[in-house]
């Protein structure tokens, strides 16, 4: 019995390790999303435009109040009523990105108000353009204080993408549902999909603190 469940968890580990290389790509084509919308999210909410800031800070406001597999079903079943067709791939990837992209700005602002006034008024003093007070001297000292937020979200995007698997993406819980009822088993497939989630998930966030440190050490912040 016990062989036969070993041969059995062999046999389907391929599959399912074809999947997370599927949410794997899932995962860093929409924090690679995020990362670019929410700060444009972040840099919207900060101009002198107040429509354009009121507009903005409202989508930041309904994407973060509403739950991330509603946004999914919304692109891609809703989306095609308004001419948007998309496949089930790119609605998925669309909804992590704008649904990340939220919270990501706000990790974004946080950073950009924690850097000094004075980096502003010192700025303004040698006529720098805004685009280049943010690309010079902002950003870069702006980026290290939210690294720990985008390095989090990161990994919570990746233990969201299952949600993908209520549209048909093939990732990684999709493949196991997929397996369970082709088997009528489904202790070996979930245990697996949990394993190689936390295999993958816990590296990742040790890299993203190791990461972390040597920026800070790099740019003086510790020593």
């Amino acid at each position: 019995m016990l062989d036969w469940k070993l041969q059995f968890t062999w046999d389907i580990l391929p599959r399912l390790l074809h999947a997370a290389v599927n949410t794997l790509l899932a995962a860093g084509g929409g924090y690679v999303v995020a990362v670019v919308l929410g700060l444009i999210f972040a840099l919207a909410q900060r101009t002198h435009f107040r429509a354009l800031t009121i507009i903005t800070r409202e989508i930041v406001e309904f994407v973060r109040s509403t739950p991330l597999l509603l946004q999914i079903f919304f692109i891609f079943y809703v989306g095609p009523q308004f001419g948007l067709r998309l496949s089930p791939w790119t609605a998925g990837l669309a909804a992590i990105g704008l649904h990340y992209a939220a919270y990501l700005s706000e990790v974004y602002r946080g950073g950009i108000e924690n850097v000094p006034k004075g980096q502003w008024e010192a700025a303004r003093a040698i006529n720098l353009s805004t685009a280049k007070t943010y690309i010079r001297i902002i950003i870069p000292q702006a980026f290290p204080p939210a690294l720990a937020g985008m390095g989090n979200y990161l990994v919570g995007i990746f233990k969201d993408t299952p949600m993908l698997s209520v549209i048909g993406v093939a990732e990684l819980m999709h493949t196991a549902n997929s397996i369970g009822a082709e088997n009528y088993r489904y202790l070996e497939p979930y245990t697996l999909v949990g394993l190689i989630f936390l295999a993958i998930s816990l590296p990742t966030a040790w890299l993203i603190r190791r990461f972390e440190t040597a920026l800070r050490r790099k740019l003086g912040l510790i020593k």
